[in-house]
This record gives structure tokens, sequence and C-alpha cells, in this order.
């Protein structure tokens, strides 16, 4: 053999090893970083929860020291809504069901509309559901407070949709909003996608936050 040859052939020889090597070592961590899985919501995961204070359906007063620690699942709703909000609390009552005994998970359901929505009202509306208020809490509360949470801390709704006149301004969306430990806002991300929220009225989704909420307790 030629030396032209022997310098082609070890030239195939190590593009062929090289191909093997990447082909093991590192196709598996690339095809890791885009399996389905949580993605952070909104951008660059950092603390998004701000400080708050309302009352829950027992009329005790709840802060952000309350749930600091807790992975979070939040929603806004009203007690008397006939159109979309029956379905998103049959289905959250689901997500109740599977982590009513676990410390770790909390729900908070805010009411868009507190003027109707007093603490009885809340509790009332609690017990159609027999809602711990340790593990699922209807926060009522003033309407300014409770609208800004929803958009700067939970953004379940855009900043842009907000009115000068805060007893014109209407919140009313069926997204459930998944909240890990460190208060960070997380969703679920399928493969080359964005992250997306849940939708409080399908029950696949719902069935993906429970699966979801599972993966967060294994984080550190």
């Amino acid at each position: 053999m030629s030396k032209k040859s022997l310098r082609i052939t070890l030239i195939v020889f190590f593009i062929a090893l090289a191909s093997v090597f990447i082909a093991i070592f590192y196709y598996p961590m690339v095809k890791e970083s885009r399996a389905p899985g949580l993605g952070f919501w909104g951008g660059e995961p950092g603390p998004s929860v701000r400080p708050f204070r309302f009352a829950n359906q027992q009329g005790d007063t709840i802060t952000e020291a309350d749930v600091k620690g807790k992975i979070l699942v939040v929603e806004y709703f009203f007690a008397t809504c006939k159109s979309i909000c029956p379905k998103m609390n049959e289905n959250m009552a689901k997500v109740y069901q599977a982590f009513r005994t676990n410390d770790n998970v909390l729900i908070l359901s805010h009411t868009v509309d507190p003027k109707n929505d007093t603490v009885a009202a809340l509790k009332a509306y609690s017990l159609r559901f027999d809602a711990d208020p340790k593990r699922w809490m209807f926060l009522t509360g003033d309407k300014a407070a409770l609208y800004q949470q929803a958009r700067l801390s939970y953004k379940i709704t855009a900043q842009e949709k907000t009115t000068e006149n805060i007893d014109e301004d209407f919140i009313h969306e069926k997204y459930f909003v998944l909240v890990d430990k460190q208060g960070r806002l997380r969703g679920h991300k399928e493969e080359n996608e964005q992250v997306s929220l849940y939708d409080g009225t399908d029950e696949k989704s719902v069935a993906q936050l429970i699966k979801d909420i599972k993966i967060l307790e294994a984080e550190e």
C-alpha cells in the first residue's frame, strides 16, 4: 500500500471513529435535552410570586410566607360563573384528590369577583369539593391586588388587557398555572415546542399537570 493510500485509509478510519464516538456519547445528550418535560414559563427562570395578602374561605389571612416552599397550582375563577369555571373546578378537584394528603402541594383559587365572592360565599363554594382549607385555598381580597397578582406574578393574562377603571376590569381565563418550590412559573414542554400553560377545561391537559407536579416533587 502506498503512503497516499495509507493516509486516506487512516483519515477514513478516524472519521468513522469520530462518528461512532458522537453517536454513542453526544446524541443521547442531545436527545435528552430535546425530550418532553418541564420548562420555565415566561423566559428566564426566576422567582415570580410577589408579596400578597388575601383571605381564604376560613377568613384567615394568607400571604406569600404561607405558600413559600410549596408547589402551587393557581387559577382565577368566580363562584357564580356558568361557563368555564364549573369545568375548571371539576378538573381542579382531580388535582386536589391526587395530592390531598401531600403537604408539598397547595391549590390557590383566586376569585375575580371579590364583591360577590366574600369569605362566606367562598366557604360555601369550597364545600362542594370537600376542600381542606390547608390544601385548597379559595382566596378573596382587594380586586386591584388580586388582578395585579394574576398579571404580574402568575402571568395568567396579558398586562395589556388591563383597564384604567378597576371596576370595569375583568379576568376570565381557563388556565391553571404551575409554580415550583422556588416560586418559579413552570409549564409542560413537548419536544422542540415552547412551554405551555395548562388548560383547566381540558382533561388531558390536567392529567399532564398532575404528572408534572410529580416531576417537580422529585426536583431539588
